[in-house]
């Protein structure tokens, strides 16, 4: 018996199957390209040296951002770590900084651009480093859903929000529109606000943040949720249902916090008796509404910052950040899990890695711009316009 060579089935790789190995370009799409130039080996003993080294050769030009969810190897080197918005401000509060280098994925460095000024440019280590929730809803789509929301007499009444883990299209998209942007931090705000302009809501991308606010901290019923396939006619939903509902929400999710289940929470308050389980907002419903706690990032670490010493905590975010979190304070005493049993990072977010920092350092220090994520204007007023709604809540 023989086995059959790639090259002798009748069978051509899709478009989304050569973009993911890097062969393919698709410029709106979060995933990116391939990143140009010769990256050095990942095997270089060199690398933290040679990193160290072009980032004092730049000095004050360059300011490297670090996302939570980075690999401890590119930490290291981040003048400030904190979530995308939270990185996003800071790069706008340094404008004598000629270079964000910032380690994150595309939207937030597409977010960095917006509220940067003109002279400074923002630099993405690996331009495959996207977001698949970003990914999830497309300017296209979007444009679509509001034409379904026309046809049902309710587009007037319907106020859009906006995941910060969104791209700069469908943030302009919900400026051009009336609407905002929110974080996991401040999406009940944002929801309230949105509840005062009108009567429903389209909140993009993530569903399990939408739902969980809505349900969660706002006293709604699951019943006053629709989820909008943008894969299906009329996002698989009739118009009365859209009439009816008062939350419209897109059908897209965070792919590592979407792994966690309520057998996860089970499980692990089998495993360690007396366990607090601490989750992000982007996990299942049924996941939040068995946790002791719910938070963003930020409010995750400060819950561990004030927790008491030999206190036990299973965490329901990306491992990247629970690990380094387990051993910060494990000093004190502190036993932090991950939630679940599978080990599971952000493959997107771990495509920066020290070889990509150290390529773009080294060619910035050389005098070579690469890898400039740049937001063209019409798109950055309006997306700038929803985040200035976001700065003015109270």
């Amino acid at each position: 018996m023989t086995t059959a060579q790639p090259q002798d089935l009748d069978v051509q790789p899709t478009p989304l199957a050569l973009l993911l190995l890097g062969r393919e370009a698709d410029p709106r799409s979060e995933r990116g390209v391939e990143c140009p130039g010769d990256l050095p080996s990942p095997s270089d003993p060199d690398l933290v040296a040679r990193a160290r080294a072009a980032k004092e050769r730049l000095g004050d030009k360059v300011f490297v951002l670090g996302h939570h969810y980075q690999r401890d190897e590119v930490i290291q080197f981040a003048d400030v770590t904190g979530d995308s918005f939270k990185l996003a401000r800071d790069a706008a509060a340094r404008p004598e900084a000629e270079y964000i280098v910032f380690c994150g994925v595309h939207f937030m460095a597409e977010s960095a651009d917006i509220l940067t000024g003109d002279d400074q440019k923002v630099v993405l280590p690996d331009l495959a480093a996207g977001c698949s929730m970003a990914d999830m809803a497309t300017a296209e789509q979007v444009a679509e859903c509001w034409d379904v929301l026309t046809e049902a007499g309710i587009a007037e009444r319907v106020v859009p929000v906006s995941y910060m883990n969104s791209s700069a299209d469908i943030k302009a998209f919900t400026g051009r529109h009336g609407g905002t942007i929110c974080t996991s931090s401040n999406a009940e705000r944002a929801l309230q606000w949105a509840f005062e302009q009108g009567d429903k809501v389209l909140f993009l991308p993530d569903q399990h943040l939408g739902r969980n606010t809505a349900v969660r901290d706002l006293g709604m019923s699951l019943d006053d949720c629709v989820l909008y396939n943008p894969h299906k006619p009329g996002g698989g939903l009739t118009a009365q249902q859209l009439r009816d509902a008062k939350m419209i929400l897109w059908r897209g999710h965070c792919s590592v916090h979407g792994r966690f289940s309520l057998e996860s929470v089970e499980d692990v308050r089998a495993r360690i008796p007396g366990v607090n389980v601490l989750v992000h907002p982007e996990c299942r419903h049924e996941v939040v509404a068995a946790a002791d706690q719910v938070g963003s990032t930020e409010y995750i670490i400060k819950a561990l910052e004030a927790a008491p010493a030999g206190s036990k905590w299973a965490i329901g975010t990306e491992l990247n950040l629970v690990r380094r979190l387990a051993n910060r304070f494990a000093p004190e005493g502190k036993e932090i899990v991950f939630l679940d049993r599978t080990v599971c990072f952000c493959s997107t977010m771990n495509r920066i890695d020290l070889p990509h920092l150290v390529w773009a350092l080294e060619s910035l220090a050389d005098g070579k711009l690469v890898n400039r994520i740049e937001v063209d204007r019409e798109t950055e007023r309006y997306a700038k316009l929803a985040l200035e709604r976001m700065l003015a809540l109270p």
